[in-house]
C-alpha cells in the first residue's frame, strides 16, 4: 500500500493549514482537507481507514494532536479529493479530532470537533503523520468516534498499511 500527497517546496500547501484563507478556517481551525492518493492496495481490501496526527505537538500541548480520523472509505476510492472531509458521505464516517477534548477551553464549536482539523504548528515546522490502513471489512463504527476506538476496531482486519510524513510550516 502506498500514499501520495502533493507538496509545495517539500511542505503541505498553505491552503490546508494555518495559512488558509479566512473562508477556509472555522473557529481558528483550517477545515479544507488535502487530496490523498492510494495505490498498490491488496486485492482483498474492502475499506480504508486513516489517521492524521502531530507527534511534534507533544512539547507544545503535552499530547499528540489528532487532526483527522476516517473509517469506511470504499476500496474503490483510489483518491480523496480536496475538501473530502466536508463532502464525505455514507459509508464514510469521521471521528473526533483533538478539538473535541473536554480538557481544552475555547474550542466550543461542535462543527470543528469531528472531521479534518488542519495543521497549525505554533513553533516550527511539524511532521504530521498520515497513516492509512487497508482493511478486510467495513467497520461497525459510528460518526464521532475517538481514535482509540478506531484502532481497537481495526485490530485483526489490517491487510496492509502505509505511513507518510506530511510537513507543515509554522
Amino acid at each position: 500500500m502506498k500514499l501520495q500527497v502533493s507538496f509545495d517546496n517539500g511542505l503541505l500547501p498553505d491552503k490546508y493549514g494555518k495559512y488558509a484563507t479566512a473562508s477556509e478556517i472555522k473557529n481558528g481551525e483550517p477545515i479544507i482537507s488535502f487530496p490523498i492518493d492510494f495505490s498498490d492496495l491488496p486485492k482483498e481490501i474492502k475499506s480504508i481507514a486513516l489517521t492524521l496526527t502531530d507527534p511534534d505537538s507533544i512539547p507544545v500541548c503535552g499530547f499528540e494532536w489528532i487532526h483527522w480520523t476516517v473509517a469506511n472509505i470504499p476500496a474503490s476510492m483510489l483518491s480523496l479529493p480536496e475538501n473530502f472531509s466536508q463532502i464525505a458521505t455514507d459509508p464514510v464516517v469521521q471521528g473526533k479530532n483533538s478539538s473535541a477534548s473536554p480538557l481544552l477551553s475555547g474550542k466550543d464549536d461542535p462543527s470543528t470537533k469531528v472531521g479534518y482539523n488542519g495543521p497549525t504548528p505554533p513553533d516550527k515546522t511539524h511532521q504530521y503523520v498520515l497513516k492509512a490502513y487497508a482493511l478486510d471489512s467495513e467497520l461497525d463504527i459510528k460518526a464521532g468516534f475517538w481514535m482509540n476506538e478506531l484502532l481497537h476496531k481495526i485490530t485483526g482486519h489490517v491487510l496492509d498499511s502505509a505511513t507518510l510524513n506530511v510537513p507543515s510550516r509554522a
